[in-house]
């Protein structure tokens, strides 16, 4: 009887048209392409009136505002989509087991260093002047993915499977003691080989910057550009995203994984291997923790052991903006806080005229995100109330 039912719901699965798996695939990436062209009008639009506000006294400032409005629009799609790919792993894990990982910015930071250590060995092998630029970004993403997916499995099987049953705080503490080992580990490697404490990111040639268009302000015309190594790095998130989306909703293994998100013990009575899908999932979302931290270190140029901290808070700020739990909200989380960041990054100092560093608020602007959506509305923009308490 039981064959009998698994056969005929793979063949309803078989039978899906075509125009519901690109609607399944699909239609969280057009949510998210909303999501940024909202998040951009409504950031800019605050920046206009802010300006209109301060015409009187500084009769530039619109100018001055409006001349860096596409640079930020896409340093704040860099960052949003860097944020997106790691909140990933948070809400991964997190939708299967209701358990945040912190350690998942170690991870992050592991891919980096991964990336780092293979320019590094084909820099000194000779190999890499005349490297083609998209073979050495696949290389170094797939070796980030696989050290950095293989790494988080083994976490999952060592530190965090035995308390499985503990009380939430237990793996919770476990999570941080694995994050502080890594980053002491990584550091050891790192000081004990040629890489060094701060690792420079050697690579190919990628070329010039990309000149995406000019706006004419006042008497001169202003280059709005983009450097190829944040295109790679869009364009890699992207195709990330969509096939992460496709595995979940349009595979019969993301069938199980969401099955096993739902409810464990029916998952498997119904004879899904749970463990077997919870490591899966870890190594999934390790896995593009690694590869977000092998693209990070292509944009910045430089890795450390410490890198991870920071940017992994900011992403897990991101998944509990989008709603932790939920894929979708992880993107949207991602990107809205990523041009959040970018806007006050680049426009408190304009406006306040020097007294406010946007660089040195930033983080506060971030975090105070966080605070506020825990407050106000903790199950995130796109995720669903529950009366369970976390």
């Amino acid at each position: 009887m039981a064959a009998e039912v698994n056969a005929q719901t793979s063949a309803r699965f078989g039978q899906r048209s075509l125009v519901d798996v690109l609607r399944t695939v699909f239609g969280p990436v057009a949510q998210l392409f909303l999501f940024i062209v909202g998040s951009a009008f409504l950031l800019s639009l605050i920046v206009v009136l802010i300006a209109l506000l301060q015409i009187g006294s500084r009769p530039d400032i619109l100018t001055r505002a409006l001349t860096i409005l596409p640079q930020v629009i896409i340093d704040g799609l860099v960052r949003g989509f860097l944020f997106a790919t790691i909140a990933l792993g948070y809400t991964m894990v997190y939708g299967v087991l209701e358990f945040i990982n912190f350690a998942h910015g170690e991870i992050f930071m592991v891919g980096g260093v991964v990336g780092a250590a293979i320019g590094l060995w084909l820099s000194m092998q000779g190999m890499l002047a005349g490297m083609n630029v998209f073979l050495f970004v696949a290389l170094v993403v797939l070796a980030g993915m696989v050290v950095s997916g293989t790494l988080a499995v083994t976490v999952e099987r060592i530190a965090y499977r035995p308390l499985r049953g503990s009380p939430r705080l237990v793996p919770l503490i476990s999570a941080i003691g694995v994050s502080l080992v890594l980053q002491d580990v990584v550091r050891l490697i790192m000081t004990s080989t040629p890489l060094g404490f701060n690792a420079r990111y050697s690579t190919p040639d990628f070329g010039k910057p990309i000149r995406l268009f000019e706006m004419n302000l006042g008497d001169r015309p202003v280059p709005v550009i983009i450097s190829p190594k944040a295109l790679v790095f869009i364009s890699v998130a992207v195709l990330m995203l969509i096939g992460l989306n496709y595995l979940v909703n349009a595979t019969r293994l993301g069938k199980a994984i969401r099955a096993t998100a739902q409810d464990r013990p029916t998952a498997s009575l119904m004879g899904i291997n749970v463990n077997r899908i919870i490591s899966l999932t870890f190594l999934i979302g390790g896995a593009l923790g690694g590869a977000a931290g092998a693209l990070f270190g292509l944009n910045v140029g430089a890795v450390n052991p410490y890198m991870g901290f920071i940017p992994g808070l900011k992403a897990f700020t991101a998944a509990v903006l989008g709603g932790i739990g939920n894929i979708t909200g992880a993107m949207v989380g991602g990107v809205v806080l990523g041009f959040l960041e970018a806007f006050v990054s680049s426009y408190l100092s304009l406006f306040t005229n020097g007294a406010l560093s946007g660089a040195a608020y930033a983080d506060i602007a971030a975090f105070s995100i966080l605070i506020l959506i825990l407050i106000f509305r903790p199950s995130g923009l796109l995720g669903e109330a529950t009366t369970q308490k976390v």
